[in-house]
């Protein structure tokens, strides 16, 4: 039976959902990720599977500074371009803390930036993924 989801995914502060919460709140969000299950030894498997969660997460940062686009039901998003940059050698069966800010947010989309460090602090992955912001109305 397949996995619902793949990633086990911690947020390291409790991820902030409405308007009040975001008011004022800085644009970043931080993760611990893991995969659920082994992923054995093969290197193009683990970068795959990092692949895959790097954008599970990064657009979080962004909805801060959208609230403007909040409609009766909130928004949709949806991504627009996704880049990496892998610096190490890893594992994504590991434990990796996912660090995410966005520096800007403006007529309905926004930049994030992403960068992926394993449990000794060593930079192992940079991301940066465009976002796209739509209010959804009644």
């Amino acid at each position: 039976m397949a996995r619902r989801q793949p990633f086990d995914i911690r947020y390291v502060d409790r991820l902030r959902w409405t308007k009040d919460e975001i008011q004022d709140a800085d644009p970043r969000s931080a993760v611990w990720m893991r995969a659920v299950g082994p992923l054995g030894d093969d290197p193009l498997v683990h970068t795959c599977a990092l692949t895959y969660a790097s954008d599970m997460t990064l657009l979080d940062a962004v909805r801060i500074p959208v609230e403007p686009l909040w409609g009766p039901r909130g928004f949709d998003m949806a991504s627009l371009d996704h880049a990496m940059w892998f610096h190490r050698p890893f594992r994504a069966d590991e434990w990796f803390l996912y660090d995410q800010e966005s520096p800007i947010a403006t007529g309905g989309r926004g930049l994030a930036r992403g960068r992926i460090y394993d449990r000794s602090g060593q930079l192992l992955v940079s991301v940066v993924q465009e976002g796209l912001f739509r209010r959804l109305e009644q």
